[in-house]
């Protein structure tokens, strides 16, 4: 947030004031004075630079670009302005723009490693997966200890299949500011891959649901090892994990002092077991399918309630991540000429309120079957035996496609463009899960092309 200092030394002192107020959080009393320099200088460059910042916290992106830009004008040399803007642009999806700033304020300024990684985050969702590894990389050459570029290096390193050189530092995602999971501590060590002389292995669980189902995929590669197994899921995957891993103890919340009985010898969150059973593309031959089991009987009950003689298929379509949902989300109404096959009935896999389900299928005008007696949010072990009941699934890149994948059904997963790491380039099939089959958009926000793919595909069942 730096920028030219004002002749005026009463008007840089505020902007210091200002800037204090603004890094503790007390936004209101930094505008404020931002606005009061501007009363006495009104072309301070920072101060307008900085209200910019505060309307992009604010999430009022034009007001925010339109700021800066008017900072930017009056002093063109500031790199953190146009890097700021490159922020505001990635933010409105205006990638291309985002890019251009990015690189004005590595021309002015080189060893900007932030700006680095923004930019290779940029560049990674324009395709170009080469040039975000470039960058990833220079924002290391800036900063050895900015995980978050070795992390986002890693990430670009697994899209491209290359899992030997991706997995080692995915173990510094503790270390970055926006990992959703804390890293526990135990009085046991980390497991390091060993034998153990004695005790069980704890793997907890990390991340979200979708995380967990599939990084439990890895669950049977370790009990062919051996080691004796507690398994420390959240607590709506523990009757699934129990009944599909007979014989290891299933918790929810492993307790050091209220639970000694368990034995554990070393633990491992479970994001960390790949780097020892998926080093490579060959490794995947290992993976089970399926290694989740559905209750039979739950299963047989909901086949049996929705069968009139026509193939099922469970479709789920919408995600609420506040990281990428908006990009891995499509509209019901995009979906409408998946529907014109009378052989088909489809049942809704999408979490939510019913009957705002009912309400947008309605609105959609698609025939599409929502169950109010499945809550998944609420009882995943009843949506495994919907999902179980499926003949084929389609979803979103969601928790709902590791699930149906996981059961080992028929599925279709539906990605954007710009895919995460664990969907890797191009490729139809999924190493993850053998009974999955990918539809990528061949260019960003086309989904009426994955539409038709599907639509094709469909006709040929």
């Amino acid at each position: 947030m730096s920028g030219r200092s004002s002749p005026s030394v009463d008007a840089q002192t505020l902007v210091n004031q200002a800037l204090a107020h603004h890094r503790a959080g007390q936004l209101v009393e930094a505008e404020r004075l931002y606005l009061q320099v501007l009363e006495i200088d009104p072309n301070h460059a920072d101060a307008i630079h900085l209200l910019g910042m505060l309307a992009f916290q604010a999430g009022e992106l034009d007001r925010a670009a339109a700021t800066i830009r008017q900072a930017i004008a009056l002093h063109p040399a500031a790199a953190s302005y146009h890097s700021n803007l490159g922020n505001v642009l990635q933010a409105q999806d205006k990638l291309q723009e985002a890019v251009a700033s990015y690189r004005q304020a590595l021309a002015l300024k080189p060893d900007l490693a932030e700006t680095h990684l923004n930019l290779g985050n940029v560049l990674q969702q324009l395709g170009d997966v080469d040039g975000s590894l470039a960058e990833f990389r220079l924002a290391l050459q800036c900063n050895p200890d900015l995980a978050e570029a070795s992390v986002a290096e890693s990430g670009a390193l697994l899209l491209k299949g290359d899992f030997a050189a991706g997995w080692p530092n995915v173990e510094l995602r503790w270390r970055t500011r926006d990992f959703d999971t804390t890293m526990r501590t135990y009085p046991q060590p980390l497991w390091n891959g060993e034998p153990l002389a004695s005790g069980r292995l704890l793997v907890w669980g990390e991340q979200g649901v979708g995380d967990e189902i599939m990084f439990a995929g890895l669950i049977p590669d370790l009990i062919t090892t051996g080691i004796p197994l507690v398994i420390d899921c959240d607590r709506r995957l523990a009757p699934l994990f129990a009944r599909s891993f007979t014989g290891v103890p299933v918790i929810s919340g492993y307790d050091p002092a209220a639970q000694p009985g368990l034995n554990i010898a070393a633990h491992l969150p479970s994001g960390s077991l790949a780097r020892f059973f998926r080093s490579s593309l060959a490794a995947f031959a290992a993976v089970k399918s399926p290694y989740l089991f559905a209750d039979a009987t739950g299963r047989d009950e909901l086949r049996s309630e929705y069968d009139d003689r026509r193939l099922l298929i469970g479709l789920a379509w919408h995600t609420r991540n506040a990281k990428s949902g908006r990009k891995r989300s499509i509209a019901l109404t995009t979906l409408v000429a998946l529907f014109d096959n009378p052989r088909f009935k489809w049942v809704s896999l999408q979490y939510g309120d019913h009957a705002e389900l009912e309400a947008q299928a309605q609105a959609s005008g698609v025939p599409l079957l929502v169950d109010s007696t499945v809550d998944q949010l609420d009882n995943i072990d009843r949506f495994a035996a919907q999902v179980a009941a499926m003949d084929l699934v389609i979803a979103i890149d969601n928790s709902t496609a590791h699930l149906a994948a996981a059961l080992g059904r028929p599925t279709w997963l539906l990605l954007p463009y710009a895919p995460d790491w664990r969907w890797l380039l191009e490729t139809e099939k999924s190493p993850w899960y053998p009974t999955m089959r990918i539809f990528r958009q061949p260019q960003r926000g086309d989904w009426p092309s994955v539409v038709r793919q599907a639509h094709k595909a469909l006709a040929s069942l």
